[in-house]
């Protein structure tokens, strides 16, 4: 396990510019380096690297992180494997810390699981060439299916005998425990029940099966997908392995690893049903496409594709089960952001039957030619199956309506409606009124489901990725469950906070909070003081003094930290966002930490000498807390002015004048303060 201190010092030499200039071509503007981003197509460079601050930000599309960041998203490389890959460019050797007994016993499993999977796609290829049975039935199968050999090695693929054991006494000869055989699911152990007679009965899973092995992103064997090639109606068409230490079949897809590349550099992925649809594919030089493996797709084999693209196009069979099965997929695919569209094949035709009906360069062009917006098509198919029926037709529209509502950008769900309005014959205004309570509705569950995760629980800590060492508690990444626990005063009723005024306080906490700043005040003797404090003191000071916390709870969570540091006496580094748990955090810590405004050269020319925030920090400060509270009394007197109008009562109508009073005062009392004239 890489110990905290190699990992510090691995950190500490790495300079980001360096490590993301092997990749991007960057130039020097001002404090920052900017270059075109290479994670989307831009002709305008929106990519900015901040050395002071080891971060880079795409102000495009919204990739941000520190220099591992950068190589897990461009290089798809694991955590491990970033911190070895500039270890090895900063000349760092990568020191070990040993393992407690418990995470050696964990190791020692995976390594084991792994270590006989891979063992068992080695045999099982190895079968396929050079057995006679695996040539006759195994390799005789594939090449009746268009894959060629080199495709065949590709892919891994094998053939296991169709007896009884034939694997498992090969691997415990050679050396491979039972337990381990059982645990990865190539062997099937059943043992006489408890207080019964009988001999323990072994037998391997897969036999009689072609063998697909499914990797790891890295290329690891994880499991097995085994189809059977009798004709036997009880046998399954695949029998998959089970889930155990290393292999998740919700969690993985099938062809990723060999898909990865393709799919990173046509910013598209094609989603099949099953393995031979894959390596068809592949065969037919369409390389970006994955299957799920033996599951419905699930949120995490979406998320992983999402690593390397937003763009899905889902193939499916053009029969009703391969139809339901794409509408089935679609919601999942909106919800976590893609941007989805559809192949439909004809009626008894795949992936697979296609290309070897017609060939590679027309199948190619039929992709090409028939993809269609998923929106649109999933309308079309259901406007058939309504055929004028009011009551249905009235459902297919929320139905609609409902998958438009999943769709994230706004200008798409526009032209979604103006669309499927032409399609169903509706008014847009109809649909784009219906697309609205939709919305809502979609949004209040996101809350509820938010609500319900951060319920009061007992929080535990993530484990460490493997190879890893647990973080130290000084050194821990922070999350949510890390924010300083306290329950935030009530806020004066007089000062409702307004989010976008906190931005720039948040900013200035990021950026300036340790800053040592001069604050001049009369003592009670009437004599002038000065004294230095921290931003971070003072805006504490402020928010607390008035009873204030943020509404925004990226903001609140951020200042949190800065809040408790100011009552313990202590300071914050601010790049402990940069590696916090919650992805808005991180992402808004980003934003606000990366300036990316610099002072033209033109005034030092003119020899005009404009003054950097450092230099009227606390003025800025001063003018920022102004600005903060004026906007929160500014809310709250428009909230009371629509309280007047609606009171009908004497009693009321007196309080909300004499609350209006207050607010006045206190605005005055605000700018005077900052030597400002506040009317009204």
């Amino acid at each position: 396990m890489i110990d905290h201190e190699t990992i510090q010092r691995i950190m500490d030499a790495s300079r980001i510019e360096e490590v993301i200039g092997d990749f991007v071509s960057l130039r020097k503007r001002g404090a920052n380096h900017i270059g075109c981003c290479p994670f989307h197509n831009e002709k305008t460079p929106s990519f900015y690297v901040s050395p002071s601050k080891g971060i880079f930000k795409c102000f495009g599309c919204g990739k941000a992180g520190d220099v591992v960041t950068f190589l897990k998203e461009h290089e798809h490389y694991s955590y491990v494997e970033a911190l070895e890959y500039l270890a090895k460019k900063y000349h760092i050797e990568i020191h070990e810390e040993e393992q407690t007994e418990e995470q050696r016993q964990r190791q020692t499993e995976r390594d084991g699981l792994f270590h006989v999977s891979e063992f068992a796609q080695k045999y099982f290829a190895d079968l396929l060439v050079n057995d006679e049975m695996g040539r006759a039935v195994g390799l005789s199968y594939f090449h009746g299916r268009g894959m060629s050999d080199e495709i065949i090695r590709r892919f891994g693929l094998g053939f296991c005998l169709d007896e009884w054991r034939n694997f498992t006494d090969h691997a415990l000869k050679s050396g491979y425990s039972l337990d381990m055989l059982e645990k990865s699911g190539l062997s099937i152990v059943r043992r006489p029940d408890e207080g019964q007679q009988g001999d323990v009965r072994v037998y391997d899973r897969f036999r009689g099966r072609v063998m697909f092995p499914i990797y790891s992103i890295s290329g690891r064997v994880l499991g097995f997908s085994g189809r059977v090639l009798s004709s036997e109606k009880q046998a399954a068409k695949y029998v998959n392995s089970p889930d155990s230490e290393i292999y998740n079949k919700s969690r993985t897809l099938y062809g990723l690893f060999q898909a990865r590349s393709a799919i990173a550099r046509a910013d598209k992925c094609y989603l099949v049903e099953g393995n031979v649809d894959v390596v068809s594919m592949h065969q037919s030089g369409v390389e970006n496409t994955v299957a799920s493996c033996g599951t419905s797709l699930t949120v995490e084999q979406i998320r992983l594709i999402k690593r390397y693209t937003p763009n899905v196009t889902v193939l499916y069979d053009g029969d009703s089960a391969g139809i339901k099965a794409a509408l089935r997929a679609v919601n999942l695919l909106f919800e976590e952001g893609m941007h989805v569209r559809v192949v439909l094949f004809p009626d008894g035709d795949d992936p697979d039957s296609y290309a070897q009906k017609y060939g590679s360069a027309q199948l190619q062009q039929y992709l090409a030619t028939h993809e269609d917006n998923f929106v649109i098509f999933k309308t079309r198919v259901l406007l058939d199956s309504v055929q004028g029926d009011p009551i249905r037709k009235a459902g297919l529209v929320k139905e609609t309506v409902d998958t438009i509502a999943l769709v994230p950008d706004l200008l798409e769900r526009a032209e979604y409606i103006r669309q499927c309005a032409s399609l169903l014959e509706v008014p847009e205004e109809t649909l784009a009124a219906e697309l609205g309570k939709s919305v809502k509705r979609h949004r209040e569950k996101v809350l509820e489901d938010e609500r319900r995760a951060a319920s009061p629980a007992a929080p535990t800590p993530a484990a460490a990725a493997p190879g890893v060492a647990a973080p130290a508690p000084d050194a821990a990444q922070p999350s949510e469950a890390d924010a300083p626990s306290y329950q935030p005063p009530a806020p004066n009723p007089l000062l409702l906070p307004v989010p976008e005024a906190e931005r720039h306080l948040v900013a200035l906490l990021l950026n300036y909070g340790n800053n040592p700043v001069t604050q001049l005040f009369v003592d009670d003797e009437g004599h002038e003081q000065v004294r230095t404090y921290t931003v971070a003191q003072i805006i504490a000071a402020e928010l607390e003094a008035d009873e204030l916390s943020l509404s925004d709870s990226r903001c609140q969570t951020i200042y949190a930290h800065f809040r408790q540091a100011y009552l313990d006496g202590t300071t914050v580094d601010p790049h402990l966002f940069t590696t916090y748990a919650d992805e808005g955090v991180r992402q808004l810590a980003f934003s606000l930490m990366l300036d990316t405004y610099t002072i033209s050269k033109g005034w030092e020319n003119k020899r005009v000498h404009v003054p950097t925030i450092e230099e009227n920090l606390d003025q800025d400060v001063a003018e920022t807390l102004f600005n903060f509270k004026m906007k929160c009394i500014d809310a709250r007197v428009a909230d009371n002015a629509r309280m007047l109008r609606l009171a009908t009562k004497l009693e009321d109508v007196q309080r909300l004048l004499a609350e209006k009073q207050q607010l006045i005062t206190l605005r005055r009392q605000l700018g005077a303060k900052l030597h400002r004239v506040v009317t009204g």
